[in-house]
């Protein structure tokens, strides 16, 4: 049989080898095509790896289905995610130019003017190293001259949008080494439009993204029992031609470097104990400091459904992209980057803004079921005025939008996970949520999310919204701190001696962990 796929991009064709256990998405991706594109890790709901068969179209499974027309099956379409690629070995295939592949090589990097002098002294070079995206600040070593500051998509967004799926395919045919290559050459690009050298370099992520950059053994990370093999808090060796890389140290399995970052960047900012640092990503991570100069840790899997991606009309932030909802007379209206208007499609925030807005005029139960229309206020009754039945799966168009249950679904799973983790984490240190004096949400969406819808989702505790501080990219912030400072360096290491990693598998007595999670799977926070 033959082992190859071939691309067809107008006049070219080119083939592209195909290994026993990649679906098409990832046989496309080594080729290049989904680079940067966040993908919905083969679940088959965000429609974006869709290809055409020009030959040789497998038969459509129901992934496929559920997000292709019927005529657009007929006429080769598929989701490349839904099939091995080996099921697909000498078909031609086309990928349309918008879901080729993303600007993944430093989009929105500040380059300085030709004019500019070098910096002698060079620059120290900090890098947040996210699943989703990548951040970066190079500021000068002297101390003097101007930052540059750039961000953009991780190019590895097309092997998958959450860590599993990251690592299930570096664990195949040469994938950790092409995932690592494209941070590395991610960071030479960065430093070759730098106007001086790099004096120092640091890099802060979670234990799955610095094991694939550092080209360690991730084996430990990528199955239970979950084992941290690379404790981070040295510098280590990233290739011949770039600066050393300092590291973080890293608390556990799954929370990293950027944790220990984040909690040295809201330290020296003077948080008091005791505070909750809080950073919601596809991995979300906690860190609780307490007087005594503890530290309690934990992390849980969540998915990407906060960065927009996964449910039916998410995206990640951008124009077009509804990021809240205002509730209006007439009904709901999304705001978008841009403000109020059109919008074609719904990131993180706005998914949650949309709900909160859907419960407080009592069209979504608190199980996250649609009310009926005899059950609400005329309000409600016009926002229901667009539920209707999709497949047999209800779906409600508002605002020119559409929010299909398992959406509503999968902001659920997250909102339980998260309410998990706080739940663990008092639990273990023997407070509750109003001992704290603040929490700090960091991170991108952390920077963008209203407080007040996560408290109305129950992702917050009552009153957690008016302790919630806006920390921005604490990850980046602490790195960067890190990087210049020996003595930071000696702290962040004296903290991480005094950081426990609580397991919530087993933090939360005699309930066991499956049945705490689907406990908290209501739009209500559970102590």
């Amino acid at each position: 049989m033959d082992d190859t796929v071939y691309l067809q991009d107008g006049e070219n064709r080119s083939a592209v080898p195909v290994l026993p256990g990649d679906t098409l998405a990832q046989a496309l991706f080594r080729a290049g095509c989904f680079t940067g594109r966040p993908l919905c890790s083969g679940i088959g709901r965000c429609g974006a790896c869709r290809v055409r068969f020009a030959s040789l179209a497998p038969p459509p499974v129901p992934k496929d289905s559920r997000r292709l027309s019927p005529a657009e099956l007929a006429a080769g379409w598929r989701l490349s995610c839904a099939h091995a690629a080996t099921d697909a070995s000498g078909a031609v295939i086309e990928v349309p130019p918008e879901v080729a592949g993303a600007d993944a090589s430093g989009r929105g990097a500040r380059r300085a003017p030709s004019r500019e002098m070098p910096t002698p002294s060079g620059y120290f070079l900090g890098l947040d190293l996210g699943t989703t995206g990548l951040a970066f600040r190079a500021f000068p070593a002297s101390g003097e001259g101007r930052v540059i500051e750039g961000q953009a998509l991780n190019p590895q967004l097309g092997a998958g949008s959450e860590v599993m799926s990251r690592l299930a395919f570096a664990a195949r045919g040469g994938g950790a080494d092409y995932l690592r290559g494209l941070i590395l050459d991610f960071l030479r690009r960065v430093i070759r439009n730098l106007p001086g050298p790099v004096a120092k370099l640091g890099v802060a992520g979670n234990p799955a993204m610095i094991s694939l950059l550092l080209g360690l053994d991730f084996s430990g990370l990528a199955a239970a029992p979950y084992r941290l093999d690379f404790a981070g808090g040295r510098e280590m060796e990233l290739a011949p031609d770039l600066p050393r890389a300092y590291v973080p140290p890293l608390f556990g399995p799954f929370v990293g470097a950027d944790a220990s970052a984040g909690l040295y960047a809201v330290a020296r900012g003077g948080a008091a104990p005791p505070f909750l640092l809080v950073d919601l990503g596809t991995n979300g991570e906690f860190v609780l400091g307490l007087p005594d100069g503890r530290f309690l840790a934990a992390s849980v899997p969540m998915g990407p459904a906060l960065e927009g991606v996964g449910p039916r009309m998410g995206r990640l932030a951008g124009p077009g992209t509804a990021v809240a909802f205002d509730l209006l007379p007439d009904g709901l209206s999304p705001v978008t980057f841009e403000g109020r208007g059109e919008a074609s499609a719904i990131g993180g925030t706005g998914y949650l803004s949309l709900l909160a807005r859907l419960r407080a005029a009592g069209v979504l139960h608190e199980d996250g079921r649609f009310a009926d229309s005899g059950e609400v206020s005329p309000l409600g009754r016009r926002i229901m005025a667009g539920l209707g039945d999709d497949a047999g799966e209800p779906r409600l168009d508002v605002g020119g939008l559409s929010l299909w249950a398992s959406d509503v679904e999968e902001i659920l799973k997250v909102k339980a996970a998260c309410n998990l983790a706080f739940s663990g984490l008092f639990r273990a240190a023997g407070i509750g949520p109003g001992a704290l004096s603040a929490i700090h949400l960091a991170g991108a969406f952390g920077s963008h999310v209203n407080p007040a819808d996560l408290e109305a989702l129950g992702v917050l505790p009552s009153a957690g919204a008016l302790r919630c501080r806006c920390a921005g990219n604490t990850s980046l912030d602490g790195v960067c701190l890190l990087v210049p400072d020996a003595v930071a360096r000696r702290d962040i290491l004296g903290a991480a001696g005094r950081t426990t990693v609580i397991d919530l598998a087993t933090s939360l007595g005699t309930e066991g962990f499956a049945e705490a999670f689907v406990k908290r799977m209501v739009f209500r926070y559970v102590a």
